[in-house]
């Protein structure tokens, strides 16, 4: 396709998206350029599913900025091996994690906040600080249980803990499955009543968080948007739907 398009063309097409289109030829072979930049493509995201998440560091940055006290919590996934082979590991706790838990009063929050490695330690690395800088703020008026930050966790996970922490909705900030032209890309998942068994229909996304996707102002509008929805309406999921106007950053 690429032999029968003009060159101008291609630089636009180009210009719209990071996919890979317009690529060009030797022969019958792709050029040795567009082979190289997709084999460092696909090591990047291997790289960051592999990768381990900088717990410590993570925390005291979270202690920086939230006014609630932040918890280090681990999945029952032992290591990253674990993790990536027994996906229900991930999405429960440790016992270690749930003594710690059952140290608060269940009901005493509105909105339990989590930051989980998920597939990409590197998306929670870049982006969980500054989205929950520019998101904390608008928070104000609710109650927020401490913040969790959770080794080898996966979406699931924040169910248990909204759970024990009697919070009426949680979202778990999460690292997605990385692509090969995203491979730092961080989501947001909102769960109305987070209790085990939840399923994905009954939660409400919102994906692509990053420097080259959703910005942290407009992914901060959207979340406060589904929140105070979901707080009125008292649901999460299919039933929810994005009526936000768009936010155009200036």
């Amino acid at each position: 396709m690429s032999q029968i398009l003009p060159s101008s063309l291609r630089s636009r097409l180009r210009a719209l998206t990071p996919a890979r289109v317009g690529l060009g030829r030797t022969g019958v072979s792709q050029q040795t350029r567009d082979t190289l930049d997709f084999q460092c493509a696909h090591a990047q995201a291997r790289d960051a599913v592999h990768a381990r998440m900088e717990t410590a560091a993570m925390v005291a940055a979270f202690g920086q900025i939230s006014a609630s006290p932040v918890l280090r919590l681990h999945s029952a996934a032992t290591d990253r091996t674990v993790y990536l082979q027994r996906p229900d590991l991930g999405r429960k706790l440790d016992a270690a994690s749930r003594n710690l838990l059952a140290g608060f009063e269940p009901g005493s929050c509105g909105l339990a906040l989590v930051v989980a490695d998920g597939l990409s330690a590197l998306a929670v690395e870049r982006h969980a600080v500054p989205l929950l800088a520019q998101l904390l703020p608008q928070l104000q008026d609710w109650r927020l249980a401490p913040l969790s930050v959770v080794e080898q966790g996966r979406v699931a996970i924040g169910d248990e803990i909204g759970l024990a922490l009697g919070a009426a909705l949680a979202v778990v900030f999460i690292g997605e499955r990385p692509g090969l032209s995203s491979p730092d890309s961080l989501g947001a998942y909102i769960t109305w009543q987070p209790r085990p068994g939840r399923t994905d229909a009954e939660r409400n996304c919102i994906s692509n968080i990053r420097v080259q996707g959703l910005s942290y102002v407009q992914a901060a509008a959207q979340l406060v948007f589904y929140l105070t929805q979901a707080r009125r309406r008292q649901l999460t999921g299919v039933a929810l739907k994005d009526e936000a106007p768009l936010l155009r950053e200036g």
